[in-house]
């Protein structure tokens, strides 16, 4: 799928199947939206491992941060990618050499020849998509206008 349009069943099949996601790019400051994304994962049960060479060996919300995911100890399902569109060429390259099996690239992040790599390479990818916000909505967690406050419902299924 190396557009930018996915279906729900796509996208909740990536969500299911992972397990441990490796966050590049992921930030120590609380107010960055890679630390917000991490932290709401983490409470969805997902092992999100930081991957950050400027801050390599401290922790961020307990978890050791890593300086590429060359050097993470243990498989990862999924590598959220908090960085540029250019940059992402590399980090997918990367992702195949560690058996990853999905590539999530985060809003903004669009790179047609990385993605198109990756799939070759038989990883799952999305660009230009949010998997907090994907997982939220896929679940029925944010109901209209993003919250979930029960006196608007839709009544769909939910697929996580």
């Amino acid at each position: 799928m190396s557009e930018t349009s996915y279906t729900s069943d796509y996208l909740a099949g990536i969500l299911k199947s992972a397990k441990t996601i490796a966050m590049v790019g992921a930030s120590p400051k609380s107010i960055r939206p890679s630390y917000i994304v991490m932290k709401y994962l983490q409470k969805k049960g997902y092992r999100v491992i930081p991957v950050n060479p400027g801050v390599a060996g401290q922790e961020i919300l307990g978890e050791k941060v890593y300086a590429s995911l060359s050097d993470i100890p243990e498989k990862v399902d999924m590598v959220d990618i908090f960085r540029s569109s250019e940059a992402a060429g590399p980090i997918v390259d990367e992702a195949i050499a560690i058996g990853a099996s999905s590539v999530w690239m985060q809003i903004g992040v669009i790179n047609p020849e990385a993605a198109a790599k990756a799939e070759a390479a038989g990883l799952k990818t999305v660009m230009d998509r949010c998997p907090k916000i994907e997982y939220s909505r896929l679940s029925g967690e944010a109901g209209w206008m993003g919250i979930n406050s029960n006196l608007v419902s839709t009544r769909r299924q939910h697929l996580l």
